[in-house]
C-alpha cells in the first residue's frame, strides 16, 4: 500500500520527490559471472563450447530481435509471464544456434539467474538508494524483469527490505510502455510530478520515464 503521509524528501537530488523507483538490473545489482561468462559455462556443461565474445554478439541481436518483435505488437511491449519465459528461452536457442542441447541450456540459466548468488550490487545504485532513504523518500523497484525478480528481492542484497517490487511479467507492461509507468503510478498512489527513476539505459529506463513526466536520473 502507498505511503500517504510520506512527505516530499529533502535533498536537493530528490527535492521535491515523494517515491524514488529503481530499475534493477544495471542499476542495483548486475549478473556474476557476467551474461557471457554463465552462458559459455552452461554450454559447457550441456557440451556446447562456445566462445565469450562470440555469445556476446549473439546475446545482443538476439536481445535486439525480441525487443522488436514487442515494439511491433499489439499493444506494443504487452508482456506476461509467458511472454517473459519465452523470450529468454529464443534469447538462448538463438545465442546457440538452436542446437538440440540449447532447450537445457536455456533451463539451466533460468535457474542460474533465479539464484541470489548470480548477482552482485551496483555500487553507484546502492548509493543512490542509500542516499534516498536518507531523505525519507520512499523506495520501490522497477523492472523489465520476470517473475523471478519477486522472491530474489526478498533474499538478494540491495532488494531485500524493499517494499514495492513490480516485475514486467506482474505489470503486464515492458518499459518503454508508458503504461508500465501509468501501473507502477497506480500501485504506489502518486502522480507523476511526485516520482524519480533511477535507471541505467538511456532509452529504456531515462527517456521512458520523462516521456510520462516523471524526473529521472541516470546511475554513474
Amino acid at each position: 500500500m502507498p505511503t500517504a503521509t510520506c512527505e516530499p524528501c529533502t535533498t536537493d537530488l530528490f527535492r521535491g520527490v515523494r517515491a524514488v523507483v529503481f530499475d534493477v538490473v544495471g542499476t542495483l545489482i548486475e549478473p556474476s559471472p557476467s551474461v557471457a561468462r554463465a552462458y559459455a559455462e552452461a554450454g559447457r556443461r550441456h557440451g556446447v563450447e562456445l566462445a565469450e565474445p562470440d555469445i556476446r554478439q549473439r546475446f545482443a541481436t538476439a536481445w535486439g530481435r525480441q525487443e522488436a518483435i514487442d515494439a511491433a505488437s499489439q499493444p506494443a511491449f504487452a508482456t506476461s509471464r509467458r511472454r517473459e519465459y519465452d523470450r529468454w528461452r529464443l534469447i538462448v536457442e538463438e545465442v546457440f544456434d538452436e542446437k538440440p542441447e540449447a532447450e537445457a541450456i536455456f533451463q539451466d540459466l533460468w535457474d542460474h539467474f533465479g539464484q541470489p548468488a548470480s548477482w552482485q550490487p551496483v555500487v553507484a545504485g546502492v548509493m543512490l538508494l542509500e542516499q534516498a532513504r536518507a531523505a525519507g523518500c520512499e523506495v520501490a523497484v522497477a523492472s523489465n524483469f520476470d517473475e523471478r525478480l519477486v522472491p530474489l528481492a526478498r533474499v538478494l542484497e540491495p532488494l531485500a527490505g524493499i517494499d514495492h517490487v513490480f516485475a514486467s511479467s506482474e505489470l503486464g507492461w515492458r518499459k518503454p510502455a508508458a503504461e508500465f509507468f501509468r501501473t507502477v503510478e497506480s500501485r504506489l498512489g502518486r502522480s507523476p510530478r511526485e516520482l524519480l527513476l533511477v535507471g541505467d539505459d538511456p532509452r529504456l529506463d531515462l527517456a521512458a520515464a520523462r516521456a510520462v513526466g516523471w524526473r529521472a536520473v541516470g546511475v554513474g
